[in-house]
């Protein structure tokens, strides 16, 4: 395979994926209304608008409030690109004088107000938007339409993976040699020494963490779910440091990166955060770059600086004395911002930042002997080849049969954008790949059908958790086919899938059956907890509703939590309880072909899995016609 005819292919396929997107973004847009866009997640509306200030990197901030009580999960995270708009409101007709009036609908489209800003930090309802310096705050002082905000195209993330394809198609040296190394089948080079062990290790991960030392190249750590992947990339990464100063982290997501870096935290490394964290806690916040410059003892010194270079701006006479001034106090703020960056880049064992994140302005220049990046399954080719460029050797960890990235356009799936540049390693270069193969999570029979189907009958259950269960002579796996309660799917709305209701019922009578069997002071003395999940998203919405409503669960409510595939990745629940939507007469089951999100799904219970799914409809193909053979056989 010629690496740059390939590389070229790769460019090509993203460019589909980009136009398919934008094209895509413009007209959900235009066609899509507010409170469409608001009940997807991906508008706050209507807003109030806090405090207006300078962060501590010096960036003007406007910080916002959602005010409307929808219970709506947002997509609203560190880095994505937003911009404000408003909207001419008006009541809906009052029911009488004495009654309040009903809620406040929208009658224009949305009119955008300034550039595009960035979000610097979201926690709950408040969140904080980096915005221009020559942006007008008083222009979001509306009094006769209301104020939201949006999500954007992400120009900034396409611009950077371009980028990176052209880099690694030019390059020479260690980076030229990585990418002719990753597209042919020459063996990647190692190191040779005796193994060291690792007593609170297993055998496949001590063995893994070994192949990682070892690599003078590349090194897979192949982790499927419940095997201790993180245990055994921390244990990586802090052996590694022994041998060297300073390694990247990396991960496809900012939520992938916390949990990566809190692990660290708590093995005692110094890590430095890049970007803001999506849980927003004092443990989270205290390894942020933008924490620990605030707390530099320089800080209050550059800050008072800064504050005299805008004053300065404000003025408007400008003689020589004030360009010679200005540029003084400009040299001083520099060379302060230099040492407090040297000292805290100088004492940092780790740099973890999302793979994008790694493009930023801070780590201009810096190199590093070792790049991990985790969750790599999950990240598209081009993200891979931004932190690479920055690496001697690369440590890539996942698993290939769990959530892939995420690509919208069909024809770029099909040409193999899909593919990442984890499995295309694993596929020509079995011998770097390490498989974990002891499981701590699930018991066994709910392990096994995953096993046997996703990793070659390779997943062994650890002693204590083979047999767990909640009751005794429970059935680990039950399904319950809703065919014979004559469930149908509906559409809702474009791209916003599909929702099932006589599914979502049965859903809840099924965990209030098995809640009732087992006792519900059992259940919170020891805190048993549920995931509710739907690959629908509107089905988790219309579910939440449901949950929220039913006086039953009222006692358990902090004990149960309802979301997608996606919104499960990487946890774990003692019960898991999946409405599969799909029911049809023509066997259509869209996107649950996807069998890796099933998997997903099905292996984030420990001790029970219910499965509420038309079996007519699902069991056409293949996949959930063996599943619901396995789970009949348990009986």
């Amino acid at each position: 395979m010629e690496p740059i005819l390939e590389l070229q292919r790769q460019r090509m396929l993203l460019q589909m994926e980009y136009e398919e997107e934008k094209k895509a973004f413009q007209q959900q847009t235009e066609a899509m209304g507010v409170m469409r866009r608001v009940k997807r997640g991906d508008a706050w509306l209507p807003l109030r608008v806090g405090r207006d200030y300078y962060n501590s990197l010096n960036q003007r901030c406007v910080e916002v409030f959602r005010t409307s009580d929808e219970d709506v999960d947002h997509n609203f995270e560190f880095g994505r690109p937003v911009q404000f708009f408003k909207v001419s409101m008006r009541p809906m007709s009052p029911m009488g004088p004495i009654r309040p009036i009903s809620p406040i609908r929208p009658i224009s489209p949305m009119s955008p107000i300034g550039p595009t800003c960035t979000v610097s930090f979201v926690d709950g309802d408040r969140m904080v938007i980096a915005v221009p310096d020559t942006f007008s705050v008083a222009s979001l002082q509306l009094t006769d339409s209301q104020l939201g905000i949006q999500l954007f195209f992400d120009e900034t993330s396409y611009r950077l993976m371009f980028e990176a394809l052209e880099r690694t198609m030019r390059a020479k040296g260690r980076l030229g040699y990585l990418r002719d190394l990753f597209y042919s089948q020459a063996k990647a080079e190692t190191y040779s020494f005796q193994p060291l062990t690792f007593p609170y290790l297993n055998q496949t991960q001590e063995y893994a963490v070994n192949q990682v030392l070892r690599a003078k190249d590349v090194a897979i750590v192949h982790g499927p779910p419940g095997t201790g992947k993180t245990t055994t990339l921390v244990e990586a990464i802090y052996e590694t440091l022994r041998r060297e100063n300073q390694v990247l982290v990396c991960a496809q997501s900012n939520m992938a990166v916390d949990w990566i870096s809190e692990k660290l935290v708590d093995r005692g490394l110094n890590v430095l955060r890049i970007g803001n964290p999506t849980r927003v806690d004092d443990k989270m916040l205290s390894f942020t770059y933008e924490r620990r410059f605030e707390a530099h003892p320089d800080y209050p010194q550059l800050w008072a600086i800064r504050k005299a270079i805008r004053e300065l701006r404000g003025q408007r006479k400008r003689s020589d004395a004030w360009h010679q001034k200005m540029d003084r106090l400009k040299s001083r703020a520099t060379e302060l911002e230099i040492r407090i960056n040297s000292e805290l880049f100088g004492e940092a064992r780790v740099i973890a930042c999302t793979l994008v994140g790694s493009a930023n302005r801070l780590l201009d220049g810096m190199k590093f002997g070792t790049l991990f990046i985790d969750e790599a399954a999950q990240a598209m080719e081009a993200a891979c080849w931004i932190p690479i460029r920055r690496a001697s050797r690369v440590i890539f960890a996942g698993d290939h049969c769990q959530l892939p990235p995420t690509v919208k356009c069909y024809e770029a799936l099909k040409g193999g954008l899909g593919v990442t540049l984890m499995e295309r390693i694993a596929n020509m270069k079995p011998e770097v790949v390490t498989l974990l193969r002891i499981q701590y999570r699930m018991n066994e029979d709910i392990m096994r059908f995953s096993s046997d189907w996703f990793y070659h009958n390779m997943m062994v259950a650890a002693p204590e958790v083979q047999n767990r269960s909640i009751l005794d002579l429970d059935l680990p796996m039950t399904w319950i086919d809703t065919s014979v309660y004559e469930g149908h799917e509906e559409f809702v709305g474009e791209s916003f899938g599909r929702v099932n209701k006589t599914e979502a019922e049965l859903t809840l009578l099924s965990l209030q059956a098995y809640y009732e069997l087992i006792g519900k002071q059992r259940i919170l003395d020891e805190r048993l907890d549920v995931g509710i999940i739907s690959p629908y998203r509107a089905q988790v919405q219309h579910l939440r509703q449901l949950v929220r409503k039913r006086e039953f669960f009222k006692p358990f409510r902090t004990l149960i939590s309802v979301n997608t595939v996606d919104g499960f990745q990487g946890q774990e629940r003692d019960i898991i309880v999946i409405s599969l939507v799909r029911a049809n007469d023509e066997g259509q089951i869209g996107f649950l072909r996807d069998l890796r999100r099933m998997n997903v799904a099905m292996t984030r219970a420990r001790m029970k899995l219910i499965i509420l799914g038309d079996r007519p409809t699902l069991t056409r193909h293949p996949f959930y016609r063996k599943l619901w053979e396995y789970i009949e056989a348990l009986k």
